[in-house]
């Protein structure tokens, strides 16, 4: 970018409308000071000057070139900047030994500049947190860590203060080119604050390293695992020059690729005085975030943009989110949609109604879209254990705050005693105290007699099939007991309580948490998720089938001996529960109505095969052949 220098060292900031989008996230900004040309002459006996550069923002400089002495052409300089601003200020000055001369003055504005480079990750790094090993064990209170890259942050579950505390959590941060600041890492307790930093700039793809870091002399260790694994399928074109990436398999990790054509959005609302607005497009896909350009002064922007993700999982939800810019403040939201992605019909053009952010009742305007999905046909045979592993978390979940309607003061005692045995539970299969374990294993062994519950599984078996021909028959409605997500009332803390604060939230969420297993597993009877109720279905006849043939008791015997003897075969071990992982793929109430999910049963006309509703699934039929069959 060229700039002309002016003759005036004053303030050119004034007046001037340019702007930038509001950032989402921090941008890097790289500026190459190349070159001068022709500069003016201030030292008369020498024909020459003494050039140098002041940046400003605001008029405040945040930089100073080098002086390049006795040069009208001066060349080259490099620096970065993280900050997003509407404007940079540039003047020119040449050195003297008592004061400098003004040569000239200029401004970039960033209005100008191609932002979308940015947005692309290109690795993703796959960090596990594993244990803490010599803590100190002085008080009570919780012990967590918090993981930052950039803007992206991840806390961990809060654990009971204890010497060896075990979190076995998993997640991914995605790294951009751009991005030079290291991993941070912190360990927070009432009686511990630890902070470190790791440079993942040195890492080698698909290479696992292990980091155990010694905390405060005295203070113990942390340990966890990052590993930084390649990208494949994200990009950003133009719409009609947008080609599909169908060799899927090119990334082994993934199950696939959607691709999203953002085309318009019509009768947005209007945000300022002129009655437009200054619109953009954000896409989320699990902790993926693309976002379009910015269409200014327009309430029916063309942004005709195509989008690639990779897809981690199969169920989940696309979300396309609409704002309007506002300067260096907060962007003003204007709509919102989700999309499963079992929903996906490829190819297919649609207008769907924006909604209000949670998803409760509509918002005014359009938006239209093309959406594609291309399945992994080497990955999708190992759809089943990404279902039952841990689903990746969000990497940015708003602040738990008390609900005095959920709030049951009288259960504190309750369910802190209840914590309190399955957190000893969970410590025998940790080996924490290897005495106790294997006492705790020996009884297990000593307890597990003849066992027959085969017709367990069999009777869901049947009571899903039943509600399937009462949704084919047309007697029942899958959403009948659907709940539309009502705005919640006033929240605030309870002074009063202050001390059992955590143990209120701990109630209000085991609560919430109870209600909505409840609702996945009725709305998995209900074939409100048709793929994963048939899922089910040849999950609970396979299970019939072997509790048939094969006594419980040696199953069991089996998953105990499994579950004890996990840690000590693979000490960085994710603990997970395949059922609760499944479950939480299942749509609540609230997240069907938020969801858009738009399965309809046409009466007699239902046929099994289309339950999946995941077009053009390649490789279903050899997967799960018992599960396809046509009547």
């Amino acid at each position: 970018m060229h700039t002309n220098i002016g003759d005036s060292p004053q303030d050119v900031t004034g007046g001037c409308e340019d702007r930038v989008p509001a950032p989402f996230q921090r941008f890097l900004l790289k500026i190459n000071l190349k070159r001068g040309k022709n500069l003016v002459i201030r030292d008369k006996r020498s024909g020459t000057s003494d050039p140098y550069v002041k940046f400003k923002i605001e008029g405040k400089q945040f930089y100073k070139s080098k002086v390049v002495y006795k040069d009208l052409n001066p060349r080259q300089e490099m620096f970065n900047l993280i900050h997003a601003i509407p404007l940079i200020m540039l003047q020119v000055y040449d050195k003297n030994r008592t004061s400098d001369d003004f040569m000239g003055s200029g401004f970039i504005s960033l209005r100008d500049l191609e932002l979308h480079k940015n947005q692309m990750w290109t690795g993703v790094l796959c960090i596990t947190l594993v244990e803490g090993q010599d803590m100190p064990q002085c008080g009570q209170g919780d012990i967590y860590v918090r993981f930052r890259l950039g803007d992206q942050k991840y806390k961990s579950k809060n654990l009971c203060i204890q010497a060896n505390p075990q979190w076995r959590e998993q997640f991914d941060f995605n790294q951009f080119e751009d991005n030079q600041e290291p991993l941070q890492v912190e360990i927070e307790s009432p009686f511990l604050c630890a902070r470190l930093e790791v440079d993942v700039s040195t890492l080698t793809v698909n290479e696992r390293q292990l980091y155990s870091y010694m905390l405060n002399p005295g203070k113990g260790r942390v340990v966890f695992l990052i590993t930084l694994r390649p990208v494949w399928g994200v990009s950003i074109s133009d719409i009609e020059n947008a080609s599909f990436l169908k060799n899927s398999h090119n990334c082994m990790r993934d199950i696939g690729i959607l691709q999203v054509g953002i085309i318009r959005a019509n009768d947005l609302t209007a945000t300022d005085i002129n009655g437009k607005s200054n619109t953009l497009c954000v896409i989320e896909l699990g902790n993926s975030k693309l976002q379009t350009h910015t269409v200014y002064k327009n309430v029916n922007p063309e942004w005709k943009k195509s989008f690639t993700f990779p897809i981690k999982d199969i169920t989940d939800v696309v979300e396309l989110t609409v704002f309007d810019e506002n300067g260096d403040k907060a962007p003003n939201f204007l709509g919102k949609v989700a999309i499963p992605l079992l929903t996906v019909k490829n190819g297919q053009e649609i207008t769907l109604l924006l909604k209000k952010e949670k998803l409760g009742s509509t918002s005014k305007g359009t938006i239209t879209l093309v959406l594609e999905v291309i399945y992994n046909k080497v990955k999708i045979k190992s759809t089943w254990s990404k279902i039952v592993n841990p689903k990746e978390a969000k990497l940015t979940e708003e602040t738990i705050k008390f609900n005095k309607k959920v709030i049951l003061i009288g259960f504190c005692k309750i369910f802190t005693a209840v914590l309190s045995t399955l957190q000893y539970i969970k410590s025998c299969f940790q080996w924490e105290s290897t005495q106790r374990s294997l006492i705790a294993f020996l009884i297990f062994l000593l307890t597990v007699w003849h066992w027959e519950l085969f017709m367990l599984p069999l009777f869901l078996l049947l009571l899903i099939g039943w509600n399937y021909f009462q949704l084919s028959t047309g007697r029942a409605s899958y959403n009948q007991d659907l709940v539309s997500d009502e705005e919640p009332g006033k929240k605030g803390l309870i002074d009063k309580i202050y001390m059992v604060q955590e143990v209120v939230l701990v109630v209000q969420n085991v609560l919430e948490e109870i209600a909505n297993i409840g609702e996945r597993v009725k709305n998995i009877f209900n074939w409100s998720v048709p793929f994963l109720s048939c899922l089910a279905c040849l999950v609970l006849f396979v299970a019939a089938g072997l509790l048939y043939l094969i006594p419980l008791r040696y199953i069991v015997l089996i998953w105990g001996i499994n579950k004890f003897t996990k840690k000590l075969r693979n000490p960085y071990s994710i603990d997970s529960n395949e059922i609760l992982d499944f479950l939480k793929r299942v749509p609540s109430d609230v997240q069907k109505v938020r969801s858009n999910f738009t399965y309809r049963y046409g009466g007699n006309s239902l046929k099994m095969s289309a339950l999946f509703a995941v077009p053009e699934f390649p490789s279903v039929a050899e997967i799960y052949p018992l599960a396809l069959f046509d009547y």
